[in-house]
């Protein structure tokens, strides 16, 4: 059997409210679109029904359900996710329905016209609230200061399986989103921006956003410059 040229990667902790309907979406999706991709869906260690909802979800198209045993990280799920895909391609959807399938059309039409490599997204409207705006512009500007790029990256992005090391990536958390566009962007490899909607959450909280998560990203930022520092370092030893 041939490899997929795509691979979804869906990550999920205590979604068993939204993941059945999510699914269904875009396994509809995939069959009208991308008929020959695969999911690989992970659990981050839900205390929930997550696990069993995703399994009758996708039941009977190619995909792969993995369960971390206790709650990881987005960055964890991510790496889990790609370290399993076999596409030659790469996105991922989060599991709480904000963003419509028809994103993976988006991106892909961009990587196809532009040539590019790897295609991030911003999104055209979301109402995170004044403070969630300043802080987001903040860390903006320190990753131009600390990393000297300029990262458009707010949503899901499409890659190329071969520039998505796992193993480098150290962070379990939401920081890898932040650590993958730094590193592709310093690297020039070829990549490109395209805007996408977000809409409501289906129902529940949001796990994956939180002031506390952004208090330490400056932190963060200069753990990775010395990472870096020395990764080069190394390689001219």
């Amino acid at each position: 059997m041939t490899s997929p040229d795509l691979s979804v990667v869906i990550f999920a902790f205590n979604e068993e409210a939204n993941i059945a309907p999510v699914l269904a979406e875009l396994r509809e999706w995939l069959a009208a679109h991308e008929p020959a991709a695969e999911i690989v869906f992970v659990d981050d260690g839900s205390a929930d029904g997550t696990s069993a909802e995703a399994a009758k979800a996708l039941a009977g198209m190619p995909h792969q359900l993995l369960r971390h045993e206790t709650n990881r990280g987005i960055g964890a799920a991510l790496k889990t996710g790609v370290r399993a895909a076999h596409g030659a391609w790469v996105t991922f959807l989060p599991a709480d329905g904000q963003i419509a399938p028809d994103a993976i059309r988006t991106l892909r039409d961009a990587a196809s016209s532009e040539g590019a490599e790897v295609v991030f997204s911003v999104y055209d409207h979301r109402d995170d609230g004044l403070h969630r705006k300043v802080l987001s512009a903040g860390v903006r500007a320190l990753i131009r200061l600390i990393h000297g790029v300029r990262m458009q990256s707010d949503g899901p992005y499409l890659f190329r399986r071969s520039h998505f090391d796992a193993d480098q990536l150290v962070p379990d958390t939401f920081f890898l989103n932040f650590e993958f566009p730094i590193r592709i962007l310093s690297a020039e490899v070829p990549a490109t921006v395209v805007t996408i909607e977000c809409r409501p959450r289906r129902s529940g909280q949001s796990k994956s956003t939180g002031l506390k998560r952004i208090y330490g990203v400056a932190k963060d930022l200069l753990e990775l410059r010395a990472r870096r520092a020395q990764e080069s370092q190394r390689r001219h030893a």
